[in-house]
């Protein structure tokens, strides 16, 4: 069966060859993903010689940033601007708090979306225009708990990376890091991550519930990390 290269860059977005870590091709015209595969190769020839991948993986990086945010494309979504909110306190006494769109729970507390129990990394892929219409499920997380019963699943990006390490989206033991160090107060007892890929304009309804438990939580500051 013949295939068009337009069909074989959008097969890895949700099709037959479905990466996420490569899913901005499907964004990119024809003409840009053959120069971005011509880059590829160039450097994977170079590395040869030099053993150097940074190299690669800055290629990459920018692709996607390029794919998915070009110059002359305005955002799909925004947010307004905010005041910039002083903190009342030195970071030194602060309480510091994570909340993160990157999926994680605890285990056994699974959000089950959808209603269902243990939904594997492939079906939030496969049913990634389900969520996009649904409110986001906050998931509180001790923030004690063992990096053995961290969870994370989410259908808009790779999570390989976040399985290995949890740190690479869900930052907690380097806020124990701070605090140990004395750069921050304490760590908050709770931290909270929910899955980015969701409605929008829900997201935005659900935040004054959330901002409510925060404040509830005596949290000073708020790390907000996206994916």
């Amino acid at each position: 069966m013949s295939e068009s290269f337009e069909e074989f860059r959008k097969s890895f977005s949700y099709g037959t060859r479905s990466d996420l870590s490569f899913k901005f091709l499907k964004s990119m015209s024809d003409e840009q993903a053959a120069r971005f595969f011509q880059q590829l190769l160039e450097s994977i020839g170079e590395s040869y010689d030099t053993g150097e991948l940074d190299p690669l993986i800055q290629l990459a990086y920018e692709a996607q940033i390029g794919a998915h945010a070009p110059d002359d494309t305005p955002f799909r979504w925004g947010y307004e601007d905010r005041p910039f909110t002083h903190i009342r306190k030195p970071l030194h006494e602060s309480r510091v708090g994570l909340l993160t769109s990157s999926g994680h729970f605890a285990a056994g507390d699974d959000p089950e979306p959808f209603g269902v129990a243990d939904m594997t990394q492939q079906e939030a892929e496969d049913r990634i225009s389900e969520f996009l219409r649904e409110a986001p499920q906050l998931s509180a997380i001790p923030a004690n708990i063992d990096a053995a019963d961290l969870r994370v699943r989410h259908g808009g990006y790779d999570v390989r990376s976040v399985r290995k390490d949890h740190n690479v989206a869900f930052p907690r033991d380097h806020l124990f890091d701070a605090a140990r160090s004395g750069r921050i107060g304490e760590v908050a007892p709770t931290l909270y991550s929910f899955t980015g890929a969701a409605a929008q304009g829900r997201v935005r309804k659900e935040a004054s519930q959330w901002a409510q438990q925060l404040l509830d939580d005596r949290i000073d500051v708020l790390l907000l990390v996206p994916v």
